[in-house]
């Protein structure tokens, strides 16, 4: 049977492929150390990628979007820093251009339920599932994707017992905790000195940080410790980057003697009803692993998908997993990528995908190609890299995912690797 995936690959290209043997000797070692939380015993994330000297910190945003997003995000921009953004669907309702912005901007959003109110969600899981489902749908209607990287209000301690969290892994998320607290909503009008001290109080010899801020609410004060705090991480040294829901959950330990201990799991009937199915939504499809000459990447789930027998990328994702970069214009509703020597320029009114290359020998269009979707560019892959230069080989399956392999002339090719060592 014919999968829209090959119907993708279904055209015979020619192409003289250029193989190269590249012998190399990579030493790595991988950081896995966690630290615990002073409050509840959290740890931080391992990052697949960092290594016994990497230092990085996950700046988090609760509650939003609200009145001080912009701010926030105008800062992050001025810094050219990555957040990770935890929203509430009520305010996402509220607010969608807010929700565009933080994925215009590349920042990573999650779930934060739909109304934070502890009472209901904490009461029965049934009804904590419910509004992260309704969360979920509203953030899919604005940017076309569903988030399964989840935070729960007022964090899980006190609040999770084993169910919870069994049942938020078995449903397909990944629920996120923090180890560094702003203190930014322990009280009314928390100043914004005293936020920066909270926020930079590390646990001894931590090398990874989670650190739990909002944008929700009333939190100028918040807006006004940002800067303090991004220059205080990267003095000391430390990347920032975003959470992501394949890195290692960050959760605090479960207060036995909370006052939900009482409370009853659902039935097996419900949980083979909704969460199992709900998995599903991740856990069915493969992953995408595109090889361009000696550069690789994936795209998990939600970062590509198939319709009309093309899988299509987000502009901004794929450009940057390649080491190029994307660039959004609101006024001609077009967006701008650079890689190598090319300019791509992706139009959303016309749909028109368009290259200007050094040589102007490369230089191309397409038309029909380019779609946008809750402010997020999309674009058909094989389109996309044949305007990069690369030429697509084959494709390959296993279990776990696709692999699409891609040459690029040799001078490229010999760049990219170049690249990657720097």
């Amino acid at each position: 049977m014919v999968t829209p995936i090959h119907t993708f690959l279904s055209r015979k290209w020619s192409v003289l492929v250029l193989r190269i043997v590249v012998l190399l000797s990579v030493f790595a070692a991988f950081a896995g150390t966690t630290y615990a939380s002073s409050a509840s015993g959290s740890v931080a994330p391992a990052s697949k990628e960092e290594n016994s000297q990497d230092k990085v910190v996950y700046l988090s945003f609760d509650d939003g979007p609200g009145n001080h997003t912009r701010e926030v995000l105008d800062i992050l921009r001025k810094e050219q820093v990555l957040a990770t953004f935890f929203v509430l669907g009520e305010q996402a309702e509220r607010y969608p251009e807010m929700i565009r912005a933080v994925v215009e901007d590349g920042h990573a959003l999650g779930n934060h339920t739909f109304n934070h109110n502890y009472e209901q969600l904490y009461s029965d899981f049934k009804v904590f599932w419910k509004q992260i489902k309704q969360t979920e749908e509203v953030v899919n209607r604005i940017t076309g994707f569903r988030p399964n990287l989840v935070r729960a209000p007022g964090g899980t301690y006190g609040h999770f017992d084993q169910s919870y969290f069994d049942l938020m892994k078995l449903g397909g998320y990944t629920v996120m905790d923090w180890n560094v607290d702003s203190g930014d909503s322990k009280r009314k009008g928390v100043p914004a000195k005293e936020i920066l001290r909270n926020a930079t109080k590390l646990p001894a010899g931590a090398r990874s940080v989670i650190v739990l801020m909002h944008d929700g609410g009333a939190h100028a004060e918040t807006v006004k410790a940002l800067p303090g705090i991004i220059k205080y991480y990267r003095d000391q040294g430390f990347r920032f980057d975003t959470m992501k829901a394949s890195d290692q959950p960050v959760q605090f330990r479960i207060d036995s003697n909370g006052k939900y201990k009482s409370r009853k799991a659902p039935s097996t009937e419900w949980i083979a009803e909704h969460v199992q199915e709900n998995s599903n939504l991740w856990l069915a499809g493969k992953e995408l692993k595109v090889e361009i000459g000696l550069a690789a990447a994936t795209l998990k789930q939600g970062e590509f998908r198939v319709e009309d027998q093309r899988i299509m990328v987000p502009l901004r994702t794929f450009m940057k997993k390649f080491g190029g970069s994307a660039r959004w214009n609101a006024e001609t509703r077009t967006a701008t990528a650079v890689w190598k020597d090319r300019i791509i320029h992706a139009d959303s009114i016309s749909g028109e995908l368009t290259t200007k290359s050094a040589n102007q020998i490369n230089d191309r269009t397409t038309e029909g190609v380019v779609q946008s979707q809750g402010g997020t560019i999309w674009v058909p892959l094989r389109e996309l890299m044949e305007h990069m230069g690369a030429s697509i080989d084959s494709l390959k399956a296993n279990e776990k995912e696709w692999i699409v392999k891609a040459s690029v002339p040799l001078a490229a090719a010999s760049s990219m690797y170049v690249d990657k060592m720097i």
